[in-house]
């Protein structure tokens, strides 16, 4: 969609019916157990880093092209990270490497979501926490330089996301690029109501329906959330997080039946593992990451109609067994009877966001513990792109304090 035209009568009246179903009053869990653990355990952390993002400018993917891109300007462009050129024909199409990333494909668009959903939700982070009014302004400055203002705003689809020299100009699987976004709509949903004036919300809404519509509706879309393996999962904690933001309940059942249907029994087997990701080439970094993006989609369905975390099968799956079959792995990595990952095993783990979320859903204590733990900013690149929470106090809907 051009940037200076995204007004449709469609995305209005999305827009307009998004507004009007805000909740007027933020949405609070029912126990702020989590939120007071996080704001425990992450205080100076989040003090720090908002004072260095304060120092920082919203930078979005106009600020750099690349030659390559068949898009414009204002289109996400990524090329897929496990594709490699084919020594038997160098300058041909790439071939594939699972689970080996080519430094030289181009990933400056994927930095610079990475780096909005490091600053944005920081500041929002602080705000929460504290009241601080200019971090909250600076957070929504973020949201305009993104979605709103016409000449540094992102179109909203990945048409160009995770292509193959030679091979094609974007891919399905691209849309787990977006998984940055995530955090960033879950801080919005905070940031809007509160900061931003009417026209900035209606604006900011218009591009998440757009964006969740591509995602429903084009063919890559389809394609990805219909794929076997974390990438579905990701698919749907996108799709619950934007319609949340938007208000989209609909959409929020479909995600809810996509887990309770398929995720359970088709991705987890009755012990808590998942065969698809342990059959890899990163069993133990894509097994955590699967755990960690279910997880969060039970967090982000938490304010539904259902107890998600008691869910579980008849053959017992279910994200408390899930964490269960994780847990003793996380703790000591020495302990994995798998193959090791053939990049990045020493980097993990992480603090895990699904050991916070299943350790309060599932009463244990120890998943707690261990979480606290756990390093909370990782360094390295690979971990860092598939770590979609910084800031957990987010994700648990207390309203801010007021100074």
């Amino acid at each position: 969609m051009n940037p200076s035209t995204h007004w449709t009568r469609r995305t209005f009246c999305r827009a307009a019916a998004a507004t009007a179903v805000l909740p007027r009053r933020i949405f609070a869990q029912k126990s702020n157990a989590g939120y007071d653990l996080v704001a425990k355990t992450d205080r100076k952390r989040i003090m720090d880093a908002a004072a260095r993002y304060r120092q920082e400018k919203p930078e979005t993917i106009t600020a750099v092209t690349s030659p390559r891109s068949p898009g414009g300007p204002h289109d996400f462009f990524s090329e897929a990270d496990y594709f490699w050129p084919n020594p038997a024909n160098p300058t041909g199409p790439y071939i594939n490497r699972d689970g080996q990333s080519n430094p030289d494909n181009f990933n400056e668009h994927r930095k610079r979501m990475i780096r909005l959903s490091i600053h944005m939700p920081a500041l929002t982070a602080s705000w929460l926490l504290t009241g601080n009014r200019t971090d909250g302004m600076l957070a929504a400055d973020h949201l305009r330089a993104w979605f709103i203002t016409p000449a540094t705003r992102m179109n909203p689809n990945l048409q160009f996301s995770q292509g193959v020299h030679g091979v094609s100009t974007g891919r399905n699987y691209g849309i787990i690029d977006t998984l940055h976004l995530v955090e960033v709509a879950r801080a919005a949903s905070l940031i809007a109501s509160a900061l931003m004036s009417k026209a900035d919300r209606d604006a900011l809404h218009a591009w998440f329906a757009d964006y969740l519509h591509w995602m429903k509706t084009s063919n890559f879309g389809i394609a990805e959330r219909d794929t076997k393996n974390n990438h579905a999962v990701c698919w749907a904690l996108q799709a619950s997080e934007f319609a949340r933001l938007i208000g989209d309940e609909t959409t929020r059942a479909e995600v809810r039946t996509q887990y309770e249907n398929l995720f359970l029994p088709k991705q987890m087997a009755p012990d808590g593992s998942f065969p698809l990701e342990l059959a890899r080439t990163k069993p133990y970094g894509y097994s955590i990451f699967n755990f960690d993006a279910m997880a969060m989609l039970c967090q982000s369905l938490l304010d539904s109609d259902k107890d998600i975390y008691s869910f579980a099968l008849p053959t017992g799956q279910g994200i408390c067994k899930g964490a269960a079959f994780l847990y003793p792995y996380l703790k000591d990595k020495s302990a994995w009877p798998y193959a090791k990952d053939v990049q990045h095993f020493d980097s993990w783990p992480v603090r895990s966001p699904g050991l916070l979320f299943t350790g309060l859903a599932c009463r244990r204590d120890e998943y707690l513990a261990l979480w606290k733990t756990l390093p909370a900013d990782p360094t390295d690149p690979e971990i860092i792109r598939n770590y979609p929470v910084r800031q957990p106090l987010l994700w648990f809907g207390k309203a801010p304090a007021r100074a």
